[in-house]
């Protein structure tokens, strides 16, 4: 059984109502609804109701690597001769996260009651996206549900292994950065009041950069909680501004341009674009339905829109390639290897080898990045650290000066 959330109006007082069901599908939940004198308003999978900032904050609580090893499990025992609802109970077997586990066996349940494979993943688009649904419906129709699952657990594999070397490529930059805050937090917090204490007793004014730092080393020590709260808000702000549609665009826009990195997103959402393109298209999925899912996948919104653009111009009878030319969101590689599958007659071969071909390109733009940054972030590092030691410094510099000059005159006066 499948949860529903559903709006609903009384038959019989014309109150509306709001509450939780569970069905087979959407339609047997509308019915289970007027059996109850209620006439249905709307009805969604409980999944899909979840408020944003739920959405924001937790994830569907699915690794990948638990999908990849429940797909090509089932793709084996598919392959074996098992009828699919032997083979997906024996694969459910095989899962040990609880939630994962408990929405398999619902699926399972939804083929036993005469669903399709694909329609039954697709009542959860948390864990089962428009690829997954789209490969798999693909392979009931063709009669080659195995070979689609193993694609599909393929595909999973190495987008999870481009992703690792992304988030690699951003592990040293953070790590530097989190050092930074800390030392400066620490010599503010720390130094510089004892040394803005030594001024006071002794009399003097302090230099203007230090006097700044003290104000700011005072801010933090007695509102330490309001600078926390306010680092919250805005990590929840920015994470639920990303969500909205303008939001997301201005990311995915600066993420095309960013210095230095955006030659590794560019690369990145190539490889994902084609490995998704050859995925569907081997399986024998219409071209025009594989541009949009293959859209979908590179989870960037303005490379999107021109896929989309590029699937309408497709539609009059343009070539993918020239469709796909003119863009510098798009590597030129990309049209120019298509066309090369287009003039022989095996775009989804050519577009497996542009790949596997960008796939390996971000493991070396993920190495050169490393290189590159490496001795930018030590200077960066050095040159706050430098700021900071001067203004803690340069007062004590001073006041060794000061208290010089007054001995001296002192010791001159005695003399006399």
């Amino acid at each position: 059984m499948i949860d529903f959330i559903y709006t609903a109006k009384d038959k019989q007082t014309g109150e509306v109502r709001k509450g939780k069901i569970s069905a087979d599908s959407k339609n047997s939940a509308a019915g289970i609804l007027n059996e109850k004198q209620l006439y249905p308003i709307k009805i969604e999978l409980a999944s899909e109701a979840e408020p944003i900032w739920k959405k924001t904050a937790f994830g569907s609580g699915v690794k990948a690597k638990d999908r990849v090893i429940f797909t090509r499990q089932l793709s084996t025992l598919v392959k074996a001769g098992l009828p699919i609802t032997q083979a997906l109970n024996t694969s459910i077997e095989q899962v040990n996260n609880p939630k994962f586990k408990s929405t398999l066996q619902k699926i399972a349940t939804s083929v036993e009651g005469g669903q399709s494979l694909a329609s039954s993943f697709a009542q959860y688009p948390a864990l089962f996206n428009h690829i997954f649904i789209s490969l798999v419906d693909a392979g009931e129709q063709s009669g080659t549900l195995d070979e689609s699952l193993l694609r599909l657990a393929d595909q999973q594999e190495k987008e999870q292994a481009v992703l690792g070397k992304v988030r690699g490529a951003l592990v040293y930059p953070a790590i530097v950065f989190v050092v930074i805050i800390g030392v400066v937090v620490f010599m503010v917090t720390t130094v510089l009041p004892q040394v803005g204490t030594l001024y006071t007793e002794l009399g003097q004014k302090l230099p203007l950069l230090t006097s700044a730092l003290l104000a700011v080393s005072k801010a933090i020590i007695n509102f330490w909680y309001l600078f926390l709260l306010l680092l919250a808000l805005m990590v929840i702000g920015l994470r639920i501004g990303i969500k909205t549609p303008r939001g997301r665009k201005i990311w995915d826009n600066f993420k095309l341009h960013v210095p230095l990195f955006s030659p590794l997103f560019k690369k990145v959402y190539a490889a994902r674009f084609t490995r998704t393109l050859s995925s569907l298209v081997n399986s024998g999925v219409p071209l025009l339905r594989s541009l949009k899912i293959a859209g979908e996948s590179v989870d960037n919104v303005v490379v999107q829109s021109i896929i989309d653009k590029a699937a309408e111009k497709v539609k009059t009878g343009e070539s993918l390639s020239s469709a796909l030319e003119g863009h510098d969101e798009i590597v030129k590689l990309v049209p120019q290897m298509i066309r090369v599958g287009e003039e022989s007659g095996s775009l989804g071969s050519m577009l497996e080898k542009v790949a596997t071909f960008f796939e390996e390109e971000v493991d070396q733009t993920v190495k050169n990045l490393s290189a590159i940054i490496e001795p930018i972030m030590i200077v960066f590092l050095g040159v706050v650290v430098l700021f900071i030691v001067v203004a803690v410094l340069f007062p004590i510099y001073s006041l060794v000066n000061l208290i010089g000059t007054t001995g001296g005159g002192a010791g001159g006066t005695g003399g006399i």
